[in-house]
């Protein structure tokens, strides 16, 4: 190094002109606190990333250590890609071959492929896919005698997953399981397990607890890795699950240079494994750690930040920091209020076109967001009827997801009984045990006959067929027939109805109880709303024909642009990473967004949803919410999100321009959580009644308050959670005994207040 270079700045070789002076003072402190446990904790838009490949770049530079030495885990590809890309381009000097940046997932199966003989895996292992770990574990299940019908497959697999995450072994599982489920679990994943040693193989989830076998049982192997891995880096250390804790924990062990970097206020991933505990407890595991906070900002304006920081701040489980920016304050969020979900997303496409003109942005400057993947369907449909090119992220077009496909494909054979490709999507779903060799055997029969492959259902007990099969396809064509007849007379949404009574494929999705399973249930009953909504508009022409058209045409739009520029749908799950000029987060209701919350620990993950799509926006937000939405094919009244009463409401504007200052809240104040019959919700700086808190609240002119408890004739008696509006429009949210959650129009309730 030349004399030069010698030189100090602030107490740094000036070194840092080719690094650290590109860093604000927080992220130079943290890059050069280079011995010891470190928690960096990042605010949405703060530099993360910059601050963990400066980090990995200034260890090698200044010769702390050799990239052989350092171990970066993070979660995507993408990411580790990104981090290697970023490091390099600082080092400026071509590759840095012996650094360790990858997933958990990858850098682990490459750990193991060192060591797993130890464990009685050859090295040469195979790693299952999901497909492949589910066909093992339905083998698993037949040898055991578990009907699929008793546990669904899928269910055994994610509750094998989630114990497997948390680092729970089969014989410890079948201590502590529970339910039946875990019970009949807990069975199957002894013997999955001894089916994948005997297959030489290990799942995606045992690349995580096989090293921690390892070196639990083998701490030579740990010991070694500990004086190669002399520093542990750690992105997003808020998703971590507790078998990646762990690992961690002991990499990290003899040295203690452990540096993660994350935000609790982004948590979101509990339904897959992430402990937030993680996180919050790392000044516990770790009492010498020190702690830096990146709170400055480099996305959204300060109208945004504030927002976000006045929703986050009612958490009661967080490591406390308000982001700040120093650019211009910006444009207040505008609240939108529709009248139904159609309204909702007439009046984004709107607000779109009007932006584009006034602004002169392109498609690709709006950001649609929602909570459940089924809220897509009114969406699209509105933005292919006004021209507006828009793509899905992180999912596939409503019309074209299986279980709708699925559903439509049952419609059109109604219809048309000769249309065989729809014949053969529906035959075996759900499973009625008619293979593919049977209907090959069905196909022959309807050559020679000359007749089509259902007539040949129908006469199947004329082609000296199995008993069983021949029962099998006489109860298909009875529930075909039987849907014929109603669809004859009755509208698309009493066919479907019946439809889903009777093959049970809702309720079989709904007891397989996985995220996948519920997201998919949730679908069919969007589209049972749709042929609802569809019935009720069209009652003398809404023939089944006219609904398939319908379908026909939205599902034929190519989603797949010439270009770039369209604006991007998607939940605010897939969101997390990403920013947009202008967003609109939508369906900001109770029930919805929070969605159907009852524990306070599930009430602060979708308020950590929430500030996360917040912070995905640079300049604008709007915030929409619907009077009345459909589901389950029912039009139900709903009660406008806690969240929006969440933030500062002199930020906020209406569609008029005018500012929601009659519910501000006092600056700084806490909202208490407040708990009636289960069912929490957030009671703000002013009451809904508009009284000071702390004072006994004015009734509504009928008696009913929060609190109130009420009888109904049908229902029985209960607590009213809520109530919204007065007069004609007023609605009351209560939890009734035996009924449990109800919203009433109060005018036609009936309601006695006791």
């Amino acid at each position: 190094m030349s004399s030069a270079t010698l030189k100090t700045v602030n107490g740094y070789s000036e070194v840092l002109t080719d690094f650290l002076l590109d860093l604000n003072d927080v992220q130079r402190e943290a890059v050069n606190a280079t011995e010891g446990p470190v928690m960096v904790l990042a605010g949405a838009g703060s530099g993360k990333t910059r601050v963990i490949t400066y980090r990995i770049a200034w260890l090698i530079k200044n010769g702390h250590a050799s990239p052989g030495n350092i171990l970066a885990l993070t979660f995507t590809n993408k990411a580790a890609g990104e981090m290697r890309h970023r490091v390099e381009t600082l080092l400026q000097q071509g590759s840095v071959g012996g650094l360790w940046i990858g997933t958990f997932h990858s850098i682990f199966a490459r750990l193991l492929r060192n060591d797993i003989h130890l464990l009685g895996y050859d090295r040469n292992f195979s790693i299952f896919d999901a497909d492949d770990s589910k066909s093992l574990i339905r083998q698993s299940m037949g040898e055991l005698a578990i009907s699929p019908d008793s546990v669904p497959l899928n269910t055994l697999q994610g509750i094998i997953s989630r114990a497997k995450n948390s680092f729970i072994l089969p014989e410890e599982f079948r201590r502590s399981a529970g339910d039946y489920n875990q019970q009949i679990a807990a069975k199957v994943y002894d013997l999955y397990t001894r089916k994948l040693r005997e297959n030489n193989a290990l799942d995606f989830d045992d690349l995580l607890i096989k090293p921690l076998e390892l070196f639990r049982e083998h701490p030579m192997v740990l010991e070694a890795l500990q004086d190669t891995f002399r520093y542990l880096l750690i992105d997003e250390y808020q998703d971590t699950n507790k078998a990646q804790y762990l690992a961690a924990k002991m990499l990290s062990a003899k040295h203690r240079n452990i540096f993660v970097v994350g935000d609790d206020a982004q948590s979101i991933y509990s339904w897959r494994g992430a402990d937030i505990s993680n996180i919050l407890n790392f000044q516990d595991d770790y009492p010498d750690a020190l702690t830096f906070k990146l709170v400055e900002n480099y996305r959204s304006t300060g109208t945004i930040l504030q927002a976000a920081n006045s929703v986050i701040r009612n958490n009661l489980r967080q490591i406390k920091k308000e982001l700040v920016s120093h650019r211009s304050a910006g444009d207040p969020l505008t609240l939108i209020e529709a009248r139904n979900e159609r309204h909702e997303a007439e009046k984004v496409g709107e607000y779109i076109h009007s932006i584009r003109i006034e602004k002169g942005c392109e498609f690709r400057s709006f950001a649609v967001f929602y909570r459940t993947n089924a809220q897509s369907r009114v969406l699209e449909d509105l933005m292919r009827q006004n021209r507006i090119p828009y793509k899905i992220f992180g999912s596939v077009s409503f019309y074209k997801r299986k279980e709708i496909k699925d559903a439509v494909a049952y419609l059109r054979f109604l219809l048309n009984d000769r249309d065989s490709e729809s014949l053969l999507r529906i035959i075996n779903f759900p499973p009625r045990k008619i293979g593919d060799t049977s209907i090959g055997k069905l196909r022959e029969f309807a050559d020679t006959e000359g007749i089509t492959l259902y007539e040949a259902i129908t006469r199947a007990d004329e082609g000296h067929f199995q008993s069983r099969l021949v029962n099998s396809l006489k109860s298909f064509s009875s529930l075909i027939e039987a849907l014929r007849v109603l669809a004859a007379t009755g509208t698309v949404y009493a066919v479907l109805t019946e439809l889903f009574s009777l093959t049970s494929i809702p309720l079989l999705l709904k007891e397989e109880n996985t995220a996948e399973s519920l997201a998919r249930h949730e679908n069919l009953q969007e589209l049972l709303s749709m042929a609802r909504d569809f019935s009720d508009n069209n009652p003398d022409q809404g023939s089944l024909g006219d609904f398939l058209e319908t379908i026909s045409l939205a599902s034929n739009y190519d989603e797949s642009q010439d270009s770039d520029n369209y604006v991007s749908l998607m939940t605010v799950h897939a969101s997390k990473g990403l920013e947009f000029p202008v967003v609109f987060i939508t369906g900001l209701e109770e029930r919805l967004f929070p969605l159907n919350c009852y524990e306070p620990e599930q009430l602060e993950e979708e308020r950590r949803l929430f500030y996360v799509a917040m912070t995905r926006a640079q300049e604008k937000i709007f915030l929409s919410w619907a009077q009345t939405r459909y589901l389950y094919g029912q039009p139900q009244y709903c009660l406008k999100s806690m969240f929006i009463s969440e933030i500062d409401s002199s930020i906020v504007k209406s569609e008029s321009g005018a500012v929601l200052a009659d519910r501000k809240e006092r600056e700084g104040s806490r909202h208490a959580v407040q708990e009636s019959g289960g069912y929490r919700h957030r009671s703000s700086g002013v009451s809904p009644a508009g009284t000071v808190p702390g004072l006994s609240q004015k009734p509504r002119e009928n008696g009913l308050r929060e609190g109130s408890t009420v009888h109904h004739a049908v229902f029985g008696q209960g607590t009213v959670l809520d109530v919204q509006g007065r007069g004609a429009g007023q609605k009351a949210l209560i939890r009734f005994r035996n009924a449990g959650e109800k919203t009433l129009m109060v005018q036609y309730a009936n309601l006695r207040v006791l």
